[in-house]
């Protein structure tokens, strides 16, 4: 049996990402150790929080005060802190070779029956669990930069990771007020990078062609698909486009992008009928007046993003 009652947080690493983790931690009323190898950067990350909690008291966004908050947060270089944690992220350099390493190390200390949680932003799992004692207590938990105003965080299940673990870091992320999901394959950039990278790489593509530059892009993303995504999926834009329509534009769009020429995800659905909220199933089922819904919905979110970004236009 795994650790559910989680009181102690050690938050390894302090950079960026470390340094905002172990502040959620500590305002959702977690005790948190925030652990680096260099006591400078522990002196630096005190700084910064003491800091980012002053800014939020004056806009009213904390409950406690932030006395109250720091008083739950610790910093150390000692690798003692391990031996008492409940729970631990971890959020060092970017290279497998160094993650491993820490792992045995900290292997060595922390409980065994303590989840163990990676921030990897798209290393598989798996390689890093191969320094791991017991690995199906370790899974990967990987926010995205701001990590306090992203909701996203991705729990990503190793090859060994087991349905326990996975539980424990998404119920983790509940409870900090995160919108978790679970990634059942362990695989590389995840979902949201891969998504990025995708998007990236024919960004790239159309600037290289000169279809467009890099503020023509932008914009393009930014005022199109960009302002949907913030509201709806793919999927969901699919279901509520058609799925018919999307089908025809990707039977010849698909091959201008990449070696794909046909989806057969797409084909089953509209070969079943499954056309989307027209036809009340697509990727999702929708009950009676639940497409009408959800359009309404959409459109009002989107009336009041335009709204928000015409109030507030970035000025150079």
């Amino acid at each position: 049996m795994l650790n559910t009652d989680i009181r102690k947080v050690v938050v390894a690493g302090a950079g960026t990402m470390g340094v905002t983790l172990t502040r959620l931690f500590a305002q959702s009323g977690y005790e948190v150790t925030l652990w680096n190898r260099r006591q400078v950067s522990l002196d630096k990350a005190k700084d910064r929080i003491q800091g980012d909690l002053a800014v939020l008291a004056e806009q009213g966004r904390i409950t406690e005060t932030p006395e109250t908050i720091t008083g739950r947060i610790s910093y150390t270089t000692e690798y003692a802190c391990y031996e008492t944690a409940d729970f631990m992220v971890e959020n060092i350099a970017e290279d497998l070779a160094v993650k491993q390493e820490f792992f045995r190390k900290i292997c060595t200390l922390v409980p065994e029956h303590i989840v163990l949680a990676t921030n990897t932003s798209g290393l598989r799992v798996t390689d890093i669990a191969q320094a791991v004692t017991k690995p199906e207590r370790f899974c990967g938990m990987h926010w995205w930069n701001p990590p306090d105003l992203i909701p996203l965080v991705e729990v990503t299940k190793g090859d060994l990771t087991g349905d326990e673990a996975a539980r424990i870091v998404y119920d983790m992320a509940v409870s900090l007020e995160k919108k978790p999901v679970i990634v059942k394959k362990d695989i590389l950039g995840i979902i949201g990078n891969r998504l990025q990278y995708a998007v990236l790489r024919e960004v790239l593509h159309i600037i290289e062609m000169g279809a467009a530059g890099p503020e023509e892009v932008d914009a393009a993303m930014k005022y199109g698909p960009g302002f949907r995504y913030s509201v709806l999926g793919p999927l969901e834009t699919v279901d509520l486009g058609g799925v018919d329509i999307f089908r025809a534009v990707s039977n010849y769009l698909f091959a201008d992008l990449g070696a794909e020429t046909r989806s057969p995800v797409l084909n089953d659905l509209a070969d079943q009928g499954r056309l989307g909220v027209k036809a009340g199933a697509g990727f999702y089922d929708y009950g009676p007046e639940e497409g009408l819904e959800k359009i309404r919905w959409r459109n009002d979110l989107f009336q009041r993003q335009w709204d928000l970004l015409k109030e507030n236009p970035f000025k150079k």
